[in-house]
């Protein structure tokens, strides 16, 4: 009788398209989006602290402290996003290119 042995060959590595310039600005929103949620909600939270502790539960206080985390993280990303290279780059550094 003959035995069958099962194949044990594994699927193909399915290696995506994208371009590496697609993934780094895939990279860049990811961050984008995630630093504003970020920014966002710890902002709007200081916002409603201040509010009880300090306004008499005013409104404004959450929402100005939602717009400055919204604004700090708009200008992270506009940073990102104007700066060449990778996402991951030394924050807040000047990545000068040299030629060799």
């Amino acid at each position: 009788m003959a035995e069958s042995k099962p194949s044990t060959s594994s699927p193909p590595v399915v290696r995506s398209n994208k371009p590496v310039s697609e993934a780094l600005l895939n990279d860049k929103w990811d961050h984008a989006i995630s630093s504003l949620l970020i920014r966002s909600s710890l902002g709007l939270s200081f916002g409603v602290i201040f509010s009880v502790l300090l306004f008499k539960r005013r409104a404004w206080p959450a929402f100005v402290g939602l717009g400055f985390g919204a604004g700090r993280a708009w200008e992270e990303a506009d940073a990102a996003f104007k700066r060449g290279g990778s996402s991951t780059a030394r924050e807040g550094l000047r990545l000068v290119r040299t030629q060799e």
